[in-house]
């Protein structure tokens, strides 16, 4: 059992199988618990301990906790999708809201010294300038980002009541894939632009949607930031690193400070592939804002943080190898 180990939830799903990459490449023992529901066992590192189980049930969380002595733990485990959030509210409050006060009550229980906390953007809902930074007025406009902020209260104040520090890192547009293909967005039913545009160059999808051509944006669909996966996988070892060192618990933007409009991603991705995407135009989305972008002065300068694969083309490339794996056969 190595001295320096981490509870990573959700390490079988696409953001928390790349922090696993990241931990085990820097020398951490690294224990997964998932429970599968849209995680891939597969895409759990060799090198990683594999936990088959819900984080919500306490006995679990608890468990992994005791039996492995985890010195930190990183939350990934919830759900994340925009407009079914919308729909299904209820069930964003349970899987993210509920089984993350669950499993802080096993953390502070056990001692755990460090929780890194997997947040959105979504929490800034529609800003009212841009870019915008962690102290921005917090209105999430969807219950995704609701669920998610309740969760950054429980933080604030366990931090508080506690010796147990924490960091919640809120992610911008999270896209690509390791660019040693040993990992990749496998989520099936995927609604992520980047992820969705190259199913379709692949010939996955016989077509992609645009939602909204009609936003206050120069082209008219929506701006985002988009942050390359392995570069966010980075951004949590430093985190941890940090709160390991001492640090004081914070909030940190997670993005690259610039956007890109849905029409120049999907530019891109023909750029990579070589191939014109069958696109039609529909309606704009529940949830969606017209654009957002990040200061990441915070994470940098806190975390010593500085980008690798800070290049649109280079996320896209990424995300197109993965998906050329396993694209249908032309014969």
């Amino acid at each position: 059992m190595l001295e320096n180990t981490v509870l990573v939830t959700g390490g079988a799903g696409y953001i928390g199988s790349h922090v696993c990459l990241s931990l085990l490449d820097a020398g951490w023992g690294v224990v997964v618990v998932d429970d599968l529901s849209t995680g891939n066992r597969d895409l759990v590192p060799d090198g990683a301990v594999f936990i088959e189980g819900d984080i919500g049930d306490r006995e679990t969380a608890a468990g992994a906790l005791a039996d492995h002595r985890c010195r930190a733990v990183m939350h990934f485990a919830g759900s994340t999708i925009v407009p079914e959030s919308v729909a299904e509210p209820l069930k964003y409050y349970r899987n993210n809201t509920c089984a993350s006060r669950t499993l802080l009550d096993a953390c502070v229980a056990a001692g755990v010294e460090g929780f890194i906390f997997s947040s959105t953007a979504a929490v800034y809902g529609n800003p009212e300038t841009l870019p915008v930074d962690e102290d921005a007025e917090l209105r999430p406009i969807t219950p995704y980002g609701t669920s998610k902020l309740m969760t950054e209260w429980m933080l604030r104040d366990v931090s508080a009541a506690t010796s147990m520090r924490t960091v919640a890192l809120r992610y911008f547009n999270v896209a690509g894939a390791d660019p040693g293909g040993r990992s990749g967005q496998s989520t099936p039913n995927a609604t992520h632009l980047i992820k969705v545009a190259c199913e379709t160059a692949c010939g996955k999808r016989d077509t992609m949607t645009i939602f909204g051509d009609d936003y206050d944006t120069p082209d008219g669909t929506c701006i985002r930031d988009f942050i390359h996966v392995t570069d966010l996988a980075d951004a949590h070892v430093a985190g941890l690193n940090y709160l390991m060192g001492g640090g004081a618990s914070a909030v940190m933007n997670c993005g690259y400070g610039r956007g890109f409009s849905v029409r120049q991603v999907i530019d891109t991705v023909e750029e990579v592939s070589g191939r014109p995407l069958p696109v039609t135009v529909g309606p704009r989305r529940t949830g969606d804002i017209a654009q957002i972008f990040a200061v990441t002065n915070r994470v940098r300068e806190a975390l010593d943080w500085t980008p690798r694969l800070d290049d649109l083309r280079t996320i896209v490339a990424s995300a197109y190898a993965w998906e050329s794996r396993t694209a249908p056969s032309d014969g």
